[in-house]
């Protein structure tokens, strides 16, 4: 039996003026995706052959942001928002070849969960409804829509709060803004709806009372989890669902092998993936399409971006931007990978360095205080304390390789385009400019010479003077 025709449509024209933002609401982030691009996955279980997103306030924005996430959906134009109905009836007029069942979503309901969305519309064909809604027990339902049932216990309206009697208002039974239609019976009646109601636009809700009033059966879904309904109106509203979200996922994770130290501390995208094993210490955030194997430790005091971390890998209060961390590597503390960096197995990157476009061989190591840019160092080379890879002339940038096992001492400038090779030496404190062959020691240093008696003759009383007096009387 082949699966019946679908459509997704999902509302996203609002401005969302409480969240008092110039960003549209529907493209507020938590957790790695927007608003709206959490509710679009959670629609992908629909397996809908048309996705339509109604867009509205800074259509502009939204228009381009779909194209980033999602350009299978056409973005359809509500430019008055006259109500969720008006929004679905201008998205199916963009549509005329859908049928079968059409599935319509909010656009700011992040913890939607996919498997809630195929049992929804799963549960709306097997019983032949005309529509159904999603619904949910709530403790306090202010704010809401009711959903009204019959003595039998069948639904008979949708009533939004504003238009409710005090006796709707006490149901805990709400709507949470989520649907399936049949698609030809919603075209007619959404063609019925009225504006006459509190605030004159056309309720999508409407939409059960005109069906149930010619016959056709609808129907009411319970959500198994009515955390997943919830909205967000405004920031606080949004920190809400993005603490509860990053619970989701944490424990998800905990249950798949993860050690999580302090989950209300670990913030992590729901993009990131990680191995079992994998150890996060207290107060890390991990973004984007960030990968940690097996065995490796992630923190404390650690944010990763796009990185990926390889098996049994140390990345200790470090901040990383599109870098690849290399099996049993280590970074930190108090380092910064920019993107481009990759470290091979057991390389090292210690305290207080900073890396980009950066590659460092099985191996090698750059233990403090040292910055590396557009460089390639070889398997077991040793860059020493303060070094800095001057790779910008102030109009191009030049690469810097370091051979095997290269020693650079510390302080040193390595002054691009410029080579050391394979087992070569660079004397501390100095400038290279030319490159070293292999094998050999590079030394840009001055002579040193020593000033008999300066301390005593140019700083006369100061405590430096009495303590080379002093020698000096030790001396004799």
């Amino acid at each position: 039996m082949s699966q019946t025709q679908r459509t997704v449509v999902v509302l996203a024209a609002g401005e969302g003026k409480r969240m008092k933002s110039a960003t549209p609401k529907v493209l507020h982030p938590l957790l790695g995706r927007t608003l709206v691009g959490h509710v679009l996955s959670a629609a992908a279980a629909a397996r809908a052959e048309h996705t339509i997103v109604v867009v509205g306030h800074k259509a502009d924005q939204v228009t381009a942001h779909l194209g980033e996430i999602a350009p299978e959906a056409t973005p359809v134009l509500q430019a008055q928002q006259n109500g969720t109905g008006h929004a679905v009836r201008i998205a199916l007029e963009a549509a005329p070849d859908a049928a079968g069942t059409v599935v319509v979503l909010n656009g700011d309901v992040p913890l939607l969960r996919p498997d809630t969305v195929e049992a929804l519309v799963v549960a709306h064909e097997q019983a032949g409804s005309a529509g159904t809604v999603l619904a949910a027990e709530v403790a306090d339902p202010t704010g809401l829509g009711r959903v009204v049932r019959d003595a039998s216990g069948r639904l008979e309206r949708i009533v939004e709060e504003r238009d409710a009697s005090p006796e709707v208002r006490a149901v805990r039974e709400v709507n949470a803004g989520i649907y399936a239609f049949d698609a030809a019976l919603l075209r007619e009646a959404l063609s019925k709806l009225s504006t006459e109601n509190d605030q004159g636009e056309e309720y999508l809700t409407d939409v059960f009372e005109l069906l149930t009033s010619v016959g056709h059966p609808v129907g009411v879904f319970v959500a198994p989890d009515a955390e997943e309904t919830l909205g967000c109106n405004d920031r606080a509203e949004l920190a809400g669902l993005r603490a509860r979200l990053r619970d989701r996922v944490n424990t998800a994770w905990l249950r798949a092998g993860v050690s999580i130290f302090d989950p209300a501390t670990a913030w992590i995208d729901v993009t990131v993936t990680l191995e079992p094993d994998a150890q996060i210490e207290p107060n890390c955030r991990l973004t984007g399409r960030t990968t940690v194997a097996a065995g490796a430790v992630i923190g404390p005091d650690t944010t990763l971006e796009d990185t990926t971390v390889g098996e049994g890998a140390t990345v200790l209060r470090t901040h990383s931007i599109g870098a690849e961390v290399g099996p049993a590597a280590t970074v930190g503390p108090f380092s910064y990978l920019r993107p481009g960096t990759r470290l091979g197995r057991k390389a090292k990157v210690g305290g207080f360095v900073e890396t980009k476009n950066a590659e460092l061989g099985d191996g090698a190591k750059v233990p403090h205080l040292t910055y590396v840019g557009d460089a390639t160092i070889g398997a077991k080379a040793n860059i020493g304390a303060g070094t800095i890879f001057a790779n910008y002339d102030g109009v191009n940038k030049h690469h810097t390789t370091v051979g095997e096992a290269a020693f650079v001492g510390s302080d040193t400038v390595l002054i691009a385009p410029v080579e050391i090779g394979p087992g070569a030496y660079v004397a501390a404190g100095s400038a290279i400019d030319k490159g070293v062959p292999a094998g050999n020691l590079g030394v840009t240093r001055a002579q040193q010479r020593n000033i008999e008696g300066w301390t005593e003759r140019k700083r006369p009383g100061t405590v430096s003077a009495d303590a080379a007096q002093r020698a000096a009387d030790q001396q004799k």
